[in-house]
């Protein structure tokens, strides 16, 4: 089966969640991906970290079958501080297509493997650097994590409950969608553009950057009226009674999203109160009313009973699932959104499926997540070492 990126080569040097997301995407789409990873002992803050010097380090020792981000990688350890290693890197890029990297500004330049160094290896590589704020700006070489990135976008301060405080969305909106799925997307168009062009270039990935532009519509939206509305009072934030989550008699959760007219009529109906269909814009009191009927009505059945009669009237709505139910949620189940990989030793292993469903070319998991330099040796038989050579650089510490 031919893949939409198959014969694309991609060095890996990203460590934390955006980087290895970015590489998922294309490796689940036919990249070939080798992961460039960490020789030797880690030492330093993240070593006291971890309570004393650590053996090669990153995230993983070992081969983790249930990580969906290492899936369709191969692994390599190297020391790119030391000079063996670096040109072991540089014989790479000159066979490669595209870096991945999410260090802190500055740090592949110290190392000998920015972009401006490789290009003159490889005038076609394409270089993606992720990072937090970008490499340029006051806040470049600042130290951050999701919820700083969402802070500092605008995003977090949207996000909560009338009169509380902002509400952390998880890492899912500065880590994995902009930093991730940006990345992956600014290295697709960067392939599109080397087939005009012939020449590669670098991909500037800020994950700042990446939630502001999710918030495109809201961005828009606020330079026309230069009005911000409060956290949870806005219509898509929980303001009106009809877009809203309501707990069931059972529990659990379930979302109502009836924006619309006739969804918000239809849904009136079905909680037995046709009256309330003039008052869809209604605030006050008069709001708080609807709002106290359709929690006692929810309260009245499970979420699941609910969703029945909900979903055959034309009602936006849908369960609130826990992570244990999506494998038999039917909508994931009929989109393989939970796929099964058969292990050698561990049987059936469940994973995140593909997202992106390509008619002619789809994607596919052809390969479990490596253990850190699992294919070192493989990989420098490739570029022409022999096997006393990859024993002395071991021996030296520039691989594992």
């Amino acid at each position: 089966m031919t893949l939409p990126l198959e014969g694309i080569k991609v060095l890996d040097m990203s460590r934390l969640a955006p980087g290895p997301h970015c590489t998922m995407i294309l490796g689940d789409l036919g990249a070939d991906i080798l992961k460039v990873e960490e020789a030797g002992t880690v030492t330093g803050r993240r070593a006291e970290q971890a309570g004393g010097a650590v053996a090669t380090p990153g995230i993983r020792a070992e081969a983790n079958p249930y990580d969906a981000l290492e899936r369709n990688k191969r692994s390599i350890c190297l020391n790119l501080k030391a000079p063996e290693a670096r040109e072991i890197f540089y014989k790479l890029v000159k066979d490669s297509d595209v870096v991945v990297e999410g260090f802190r500004p500055g740090t592949t330049k110290r190392l000998g493997v920015d972009y401006e160094t490789l290009s003159k290896l490889n005038s076609r590589i394409i270089y993606c650097a992720i990072t937090g704020y970008g490499q340029t700006g006051p806040y470049a070489s600042l130290v951050g994590h999701d919820i700083n990135y969402i802070s500092h976008a605008g995003a977090l301060g949207t996000i909560g409950n009338k009169g509380g405080k902002p509400v952390i969305p998880h890492n899912f909106l500065a880590d994995y969608a902009g930093g991730g799925i940006h990345g992956a997307l600014g290295i697709l168009a960067a392939i599109i553009a080397r087939q005009k062009t012939g020449r590669g270039q670098m991909v500037d990935i800020s994950m700042m950057d990446g939630v502001m532009l999710l918030m495109g519509s809201m961005l828009s939206g606020y330079f026309k009226q230069r009005k911000i509305d409060p956290r949870g009072e806005s219509g898509l934030t929980g303001a009106q009674p009809h877009f809203d989550v309501y707990e069931c008699k059972d529990g659990k959760y379930i979302s109502i999203g009836s924006l619309e007219p006739w969804f918000y009529a239809n849904l009136c109906r079905a909680m037995g109160r046709e009256d309330f269909i003039p008052h869809e814009n209604a605030t006050g009191s008069k709001r708080e009313e609807i709002r106290a009927h359709f929690a006692r009505q929810f309260k009245s059945k499970g979420r699941d009973e609910w969703f029945d009669i909900l979903s055959q009237t034309d009602i936006c709505v849908a369960h609130v699932y826990g992570l244990d139910e999506l494998e038999q949620a039917p909508q994931v189940k009929a989109r393989n959104m939970v796929i099964y990989l058969d292990h050698p030793t561990l049987g059936k292993i469940p994973q995140v499926g593909i997202a992106p469903k390509l008619s002619d070319t789809p994607g596919q998991v052809r390969s479990f997540g490596p253990a850190s330099g699992e294919h070192t040796d493989g990989v420098l038989k490739g570029l022409g070492y022999k096997p006393a050579q990859i024993a002395k650089l071991r021996e030296a510490g520039a691989v594992k």
